[in-house]
């Protein structure tokens, strides 16, 4: 063959190549992955090669990385929740079909809920990683931060809680709960004016696929933030020590997690069949930044964006998602009755079912609404150990794991909720689909 004839094919061949590679270094999945690997490496050689002060200097510094891009992400979330919700809400048109979905949603929430605490009670009691527990170098008073939280922690507070003095405070300190209950009375009062209202509905939706576009910038920090947050982490905390220590806790929290992900997913196919695939591909990214960052509350924006391109409606979307973010964080609520019977056990105070059925009760209610709780998961077994009599310091024996544990409850709190979105979502086309017919 000549040279002039296979010069332009190796061209083109070596140009798809340089395309594909170029494809794959900008794909946002692509480059957190990469910021993780790089973030643990560069956290790994510092806490090798510097001393403690040191160490623990580059962490604060880096760790601004992480703070910088939840922040970005924080900054839009409440405007976000509100103008999507009650533009919903509004689409929705009455009252009955608000109920319809809400009541789907809270069924969901709180089977899901169950279940997750449920497993959570299983394993730990299985597996026990709490007998036989020698810690002697634990510094009981590293849990003050957390238990002083528990003082304010009460049935009245949590009620009080739910309703906004003033929906200016909530959005400024975003109270996700707090906008949403604002949100449902503003859309439904919209909705009951009618075509006067439509002149305040549509600037407000088109508010929000503004703030949508702003997510598409905000997402571009995603890696950066992840970087910072693993480099921090593993600069200051020898990763591998903690595993030996704590191979048991871990290794019982990860057999419960796993099995809590078996079931989500098992649940999901059940309802989605083949699209399950297509979705597990669409919240690739909002898992893996809430896995490295350990906040599920920074994929907010980026997890409404990716199912909605899955095909969930807007409407649905923009109900389900701020209610899963205040009722249903199943990763945590596997966690709270996981660490509870933990600590029971470390401390060795016998537990007998009907109390641990209790305690599975107790949490199921006062853990609801608590996102945005700095380190909620910590506090609400707090102040459950405290009402059982296990004493409160005891969370001491968890927090130096607690990050990694943190990691892999945040991701399963982004999959619960992408679930629970894509499937109550597909239930309302069957019964409109079923409806029209």
């Amino acid at each position: 063959m000549p040279l002039q004839s296979g010069l332009p094919n190796t061209l083109n061949q070596l140009m798809t190549t340089a395309k594909t590679k170029t494809t794959f270094f900008s794909n946002l999945t692509t480059q957190i992955l990469l910021a993780m690997i790089l973030g643990a490496l560069i956290g790994v050689f510092v806490h090798t090669k510097y001393d403690v002060a040191s160490a623990t200097a580059f962490s604060g510094y880096i760790k601004l990385l992480a703070t910088l891009f939840i922040r970005l992400v924080q900054m839009i979330i409440a405007p976000l929740v509100f103008t999507t919700l009650v533009v919903g809400i509004a689409k929705l048109g009455d009252i009955k079909a608000v109920g319809r979905i809400g009541g789907k949603a809270m069924g969901w929430f709180f089977t899901a809920s169950f279940i997750s605490l449920l497993i959570g009670l299983f394993w730990v009691n299985v597996l026990q990683p709490g007998i036989g527990l020698h810690l002697t170098s634990v510094d009981l008073s590293s849990a003050a931060e957390v238990t002083e939280k528990t003082t304010s922690f009460s049935a009245q507070n949590f009620v009080e809680h739910i309703i906004p003095k003033s929906i200016v405070e909530a959005m400024a300190t975003n109270e996700i709960l707090q906008i949403v209950i604002f949100s449902i009375f503003f859309g439904l009062a919209a909705a009951a004016i009618g075509q006067d209202s439509k002149p305040v509905i549509n600037a407000l939706d088109k508010t929000s696929h503004i703030i949508l576009k702003m997510v598409n910038y905000v997402m571009k920090f995603a890696p950066i933030g992840v970087f910072g947050a693993i480099a921090g982490v593993f600069a200051v905390r020898d990763f591998s020590e903690l595993l030996l220590t704590y191979a048991k806790f871990f290794g019982s929290f990860m057999v419960g997690i796993s099995t809590l992900w078996v079931v989500l997913l098992l649940v999901g196919y059940l309802f989605l069949k083949s699209r399950m695939t297509v979705l597990l591909k669409r919240i690739v990214s909002p898992l893996i930044i809430a896995f490295g960052t350990t906040s599920s509350e920074a994929v907010f924006p980026k997890l409404t964006e990716e199912l909605e391109r899955f095909g969930v409606k807007d409407r649905i979307v923009s109900f389900m998602l701020p209610l899963g973010y205040s009722f249903n964080l199943d990763g945590s609520m596997m966690y709270m009755t996981f660490a509870s019977i933990f600590i029971a056990q470390a401390y060795g105070i016998p537990l007998d079912l009907p109390t641990q059925l209790t305690m599975l009760l107790v949490l199921m209610l006062t853990s609801k609404g608590i996102a945005g709780v700095p380190r909620a998961s910590l506090v609400v077994v707090a102040a459950t150990c405290g009402m059982f009599k296990i004493p409160v310091e005891g969370i001491a024996l968890i927090l130096p794991i607690d990050h990694f544990c943190d990691m892999f409850r945040s991701a399963t709190n982004v999959l619960g909720n992408a679930l629970a979105t894509s499937v109550v979502g597909e239930w309302e086309n069957k019964d409109q689909n079923s409806t029209t017919n």
